[in-house]
């Protein structure tokens, strides 16, 4: 369709195809080769980590984390209903049963209260979500976890650059994880990062990322691990996103503020809200429609995509899906899933796009 807004596209503006052809040009095209050291070092450094380790997607960086730590089966962590299907999937992986959580009205992300009610002698760890890019509050996730002697693997993969009281997000657990999918804040295509200060954990996640390989015997392999490298065309890419990344969040923050000034007064419509210790990124420029629109959140986005605007719905709350159902009622969680849109939010769009947007939502709300 002609004039189509897409929910996300890359911005891959910078120096992304330079330096995917050096390395076309020398052949360093597999897991080995410069750009995977210089991104996970330049992403660390980014985060305020000491030490990056790059993977092949942001599940198995979640994965590797709980993998790392020594959680097994038997064991239960505690992560947020309202996520990505892929936080709770990493959990399974490893053996272990996520425990769901609810979310909070203030920032959509993993209640605290509830984490505290649904730990048990089986909880070894929590996973905090930084959902659509706004910071769980980690000071409090934190006190829970020292309490109750449980690690904590932050999923960052919507919050490159979130700042929780002045620091980025990723560096408050015992490891942060990231996404570099297409539609992220920066992408590789595919990809994703480890991000801790442990040096011991960061050998640990290299370790088993590798096949397990004996760097002093070759194809010596002590325990079963995991092929989860990163190749050195997508840190290549990654490197180039990396030196625009401040420029991505300015401008979707530019974005964010656009999308509420046009909305503004529109009855029914609610933006995710911002707790006062919190920077978000906006990786998605996400509203409610409540009842006071006088039309579904179904019928809305079937309206924008006639008019040639893409939107997406809210992650389904893990606790309804088949694989994991439960018969717990989450409340906040169930009602902002069944509200939420997210509306065109790439790093590329004009205030042009926006204000197409804003206007086909005023009309739908104008009958």
């Amino acid at each position: 369709m002609k004039n189509f807004i897409p929910v996300s596209e890359p911005m891959l503006a910078g120096n992304e195809k330079k330096y995917v052809m050096d390395c076309l040009d020398t052949n360093w095209i597999s897991s080995l080769g410069k750009y995977v050291g210089q991104f996970e070092d330049n992403f660390a450094g980014f985060c305020g980590s000491a030490y990056g380790v790059a993977v092949s997607n942001g599940t198995v960086a979640l994965q590797l984390a709980l993998a790392a730590l020594g959680i097994k089966a038997g064991d239960e962590v505690i992560v947020p209903s309202l996520t990505f299907v892929a936080t709770a999937n990493a959990v399974k992986y490893v053996g272990a049963r996520p425990v769901f959580a609810d979310s909070e009205k203030e920032s959509w992300c993993i209640d605290p209260a509830d984490i505290k009610r649904k730990i048990t002698h089986k909880t070894k760890a929590i996973i905090p979500v930084h959902v659509y890019g706004h910071p769980a509050d980690m000071d409090e996730i934190n006190g829970l976890a020292g309490q109750h002697g449980l690690a904590v693997v932050e999923d960052a993969a919507e919050a490159h650059g979130a700042l929780y009281k002045g620091r980025r997000v990723g560096c408050f657990g015992a490891v942060g994880c990231f996404s570099f999918y297409g539609n992220k804040i920066i992408t590789t295509g595919e990809g994703g990062m480890c991000v801790t200060d442990d040096n011991a954990l960061a050998g640990r996640m290299r370790f088993l990322k590798d096949q397990t390989m004996d760097h002093n015997r070759k194809y010596w392999h002590s325990e079963i691990g995991f092929n989860f490298r990163m190749t050195n065309i997508q840190a290549a890419i990654g490197v180039a996103q990396l030196e625009q990344v401040e420029s991505f969040i300015k401008a979707r923050a530019g974005h964010e503020k656009l999308y509420r000034e046009l909305l503004s007064g529109v009855e029914g419509i609610s933006f995710q809200p911002r707790a006062e210790w919190a920077s978000p990124v906006y990786w998605m420029h996400s509203v409610l429609v409540e009842k006071e629109f006088g039309m579904s959140r179904d019928n809305v986005m079937k309206k924008l995509k006639a008019a040639g605007i893409d939107s997406r719905p809210f992650f389904y709350p893990n606790h309804v899906l088949p694989p994991y159902k439960t018969n717990e009622v989450l409340p906040v969680a169930e009602e902002i899933a069944s509200k939420g849109i997210n509306l065109p939010s790439s790093v590329n769009l004009s205030e042009e796009d926006i204000a197409r947007v804003c206007a086909e939502i005023k009309k739908l709300k104008n009958g």
